[in-house]
């Protein structure tokens, strides 16, 4: 029985514990691991070759805080330590209120937009909305070029597809993709990867929630598509499922310290998968996402015995 229905209720029991080195990867995962910031796992997008460190930062509710100094604060912090740890990928949407403002606002206040990789969407339907919405994302995001632009839940596919084309061309964004949440989708979305052939997508995968291993991830892996994790945690309710409970003994053989590593770890171990990205505005809880990305993974004998450990 897969642990696929929690309440969704936040909390984490944080272990900080830093970890040391990046251990060699296990052969059977057929993961490609490079030396980078921080000892991160790093993977090559498929189509380029170009490195992005496993674990990304999502801003879904977390960044959408334009007026609350304390949160604003919280955000620019976690921004900081992402950035100082290694990290690079920040994924948006016009969807998340001011979240796309704010990452511009605290980027440019730090001086790191250079070191990102910015990641946003368009939501909307019509060609012409979705040129002004797209100009909007680059305004707020204060970037003249965007580095992945994805047609956010598959919304007017076809319409965003031809002007991300045309703007790749034209070097306006460097990738494109799109982008669903439910496993509803995953069989539309494994149709249009053949189909589309796009640089990237974007889809819910955790060690509950496990359907894309069946067909999707396979299928990115074959077509040379990057992949993005979305709700990584199940909307926190992962931690709700093990509150109180102590980490396995054996998770230290994978380096793990906290619940996060261990969820994070099962992710990215899977060999399609470029990028987990998982949202916070805690610093503490960033620190912690982060060491998802270090040290030693899971083979395919110890993800087997994760999933068993949650499903007795």
């Amino acid at each position: 029985m897969m642990l696929t229905h929690f309440p969704r209720q936040p909390g984490r029991r944080i272990a900080l514990k830093q970890l040391a080195g990046i251990a060699a990867v296990s052969a059977m995962t057929g993961i490609d691991a490079a030396p980078a910031p921080q000892n991160q796992l790093r993977r090559a997008i498929p189509r380029t070759g170009e490195w992005l460190p496993a674990i990304g930062l999502g801003t879904w509710q977390t960044f959408d805080v334009e007026g609350h100094a304390a949160d604003r604060a919280l955000a620019r912090e976690t921004l900081r330590l992402f950035v100082e740890a290694g990290g690079k990928l920040i994924d948006s949407s016009p969807m998340y209120g001011s979240s796309e403002a704010m990452v511009g606002d605290l980027a440019a206040e730090l001086g790191v937009q250079p070191a990102l990789f910015l990641a946003t969407k368009v939501w909307t339907t019509g060609r012409e909305q979705g040129i002004e919405q797209m100009q909007t994302s680059a305004r707020r995001l204060r970037s003249q070029k965007i580095d992945l632009m994805q047609v956010h839940n598959l919304v007017d596919l076809q319409t965003h597809l031809k002007t991300l084309r045309n703007w790749k061309e034209q070097g306006r964004i460097r990738y494109f993709g799109f982008t669903h949440y439910t496993v509803g989708a995953h069989r539309e979305l494994a149709a249009l990867i053949k189909k589309e052939q796009p640089d990237f997508v974007q889809f819910n995968y955790s060690i509950a929630t496990r359907d894309a291993e069946r067909e999707l991830l396979p299928v990115a892996a074959e077509n040379k598509t990057a992949v993005l994790i979305n709700r990584p945690f199940e909307g926190a309710s992962l931690f709700q499922a093990v509150r109180g409970k102590p980490l396995p003994p054996w998770a230290a053989e994978i380096d793990c310290a906290s619940w996060a590593q261990f969820f994070l770890k099962y992710i990215v171990s899977h060999p399609a998968v470029t990028c987990a990205i998982p949202a916070t505005r805690d610093p503490k809880h960033l620190v912690d996402n982060m060491q998802g990305g270090v040290g030693r993974l899971p083979d395919e004998k110890m993800r087997q015995r994760m999933v068993a450990w949650l499903n007795p």
